[in-house]
């Protein structure tokens, strides 16, 4: 069977499937997510088996060690998926809800309401966890969803969508609902992509070059997730007490992650009190370091070298991280417009005025004032799971839950009333 006939019968099927959603109440759909939670739980040990099927194969292909952290399921984050399910499932129903109520001079009533999508496509790399992130928004959203991971991850991801597959039969909800779609060739990414008219939006979620295919490449409409070429600015006002942790935790906690910091600025005039304080923090955390003249001219016994332009643009996704003194919170924003990818930004500084005038100048998805980049994501703000960070503009714009995977009709009632 041809990829193209493959992915439109999965479509076709999760359409029709979809209707049970669309006849569910929120206290079934958040029934669903709970019974997914369970039997994530219950069948936690078979989930890390095959996830470590995944490992040896990823050990194998010599795959770098920040994809290795991506892929691996331990029984604390399979947990934290279960987790994040119920957390989904106690949000408020996104759907139906009243956006404009207007009554025309004819009499008749205008409303417009949020509606699901439909069906909903994901193609992602590596992160198995987001298999389970993107089916509960998507369910509790009334969308189904068909799930295209990597081939780096094809059991894990197996099992976890029959382990959810298999939830979904003691519900009312349909488990055709969720699809899961063969990574074992291109084929059926480009299938996926070129879609149009069986599948209503296609979100990819991984790395830049991944992004970009699929924005260039797909006829279906896109929501751009974003790479993560993420700053700290540390201001001339800022309280240094504060910094170096916040430091820290942007670029250490994670850096796999998008969210991570990968290029940290540094006010001139702290400069050469702070940049040693920095990069030993920075040093003893493992982290790599490249810097530009004037750090290199701080940095004393601590190893670097020196930052490229390549440097400058790169989202490490390891430890590793850029240094740069620059002279004001205009040179930083600077900086930042030419190498971010306006994902996270982040100022430390007890100056409201030089504060305001960064947030005014990112023109980013989400930016930190005195705390750590690591913030920008779903589950910290409150959303359960995230189905991704968006860096576009249109429609929904930095961590996604469940409105974002709305879109809304026009309910036009009249009684008898006709166009002149």
């Amino acid at each position: 069977m041809s990829a193209t006939k493959l992915v439109n019968g999965l479509a076709d099927t999760a359409r029709a499937a979809a209707r049970t959603l669309s006849a569910a109440t929120a206290v079934e759909r958040a029934g669903a997510l709970n019974a997914i939670a369970d039997a994530i739980l219950a069948r936690s040990a078979e989930i890390i088996a095959a996830n470590e099927e995944d490992m040896v194969r990823a050990r194998a292909a010599k795959i770098n060690d920040s994809l290795l952290d991506r892929l691996l399921l331990t029984h604390e984050r399979v947990e934290g998926i279960a987790n994040g399910a119920r957390l989904v499932s106690k949000l408020p129903d996104p759907l139906g809800i009243t956006l404009r109520h207007s009554t025309l001079p004819n009499g008749i009533d205008l409303r417009q309401v949020t509606v699901p999508f439909g069906v909903i496509g994901m193609v992602y790399e590596a992160r198995p966890n987001v298999t389970v992130d993107a089916a509960v928004i998507l369910l509790m959203s009334g969308n189904a969803a068909l799930l295209r991971g990597s081939s780096s991850a094809s059991a894990s991801n197996q099992i976890l969508v029959t382990v959810m597959r298999d939830a979904l039969k003691s519900t009312k909800i349909s488990p055709d609902v969720i699809q899961l779609v063969p990574s074992d060739d291109r084929e059926s990414v480009k299938a996926l992509l070129n879609a149009r008219g069986k599948v209503d939006l296609v979100i990819p979620r991984g790395s830049a070059s991944l992004i970009r295919m699929v924005v260039d490449e797909s006829t279906v409409p896109t929501i751009e997730t974003g790479a993560g070429v993420c700053h700290v600015y540390i201001d001339e006002f800022a309280d240094l007490a504060k910094a170096v942790p916040i430091i820290i935790n942007s670029k250490v906690q994670r850096p796999s992650v998008c969210n991570a910091a990968e290029t940290l600025l540094i006010h001139s005039s702290i400069a050469k009190d702070f940049v040693p304080v920095a990069l030993k923090a920075l040093h003893e955390a493992g982290v790599v370091l490249h810097g530009d003249a004037q750090v290199l001219s701080l940095a004393g016994a601590i190893p670097m070298s020196r930052a490229t332009e390549e440097n400058w643009c790169t989202e490490y996704g390891t430890l590793e991280m850029n240094v740069a003194i620059v002279d004001s919170v205009d040179a930083a924003s600077e900086h930042i417009a030419k190498y971010g990818t306006k994902h996270t930004e982040a100022i430390i500084t007890e100056n409201k005025a030089n504060a305001a005038r960064f947030i005014a100048l990112s023109d980013c998805a989400a930016v930190m004032v005195n705390t750590s980049t690591r913030f920008t994501d779903g589950e910290q703000m409150g959303f359960g799971a995230e189905i991704g960070i968006s860096n576009q503009k249109l429609h929904a714009r930095g961590p996604m839950g469940l409105e974002a995977m709305t879109t809304t009709t026009w309910i036009v009632t009249g009684d008898g009333q006709i166009r002149s």
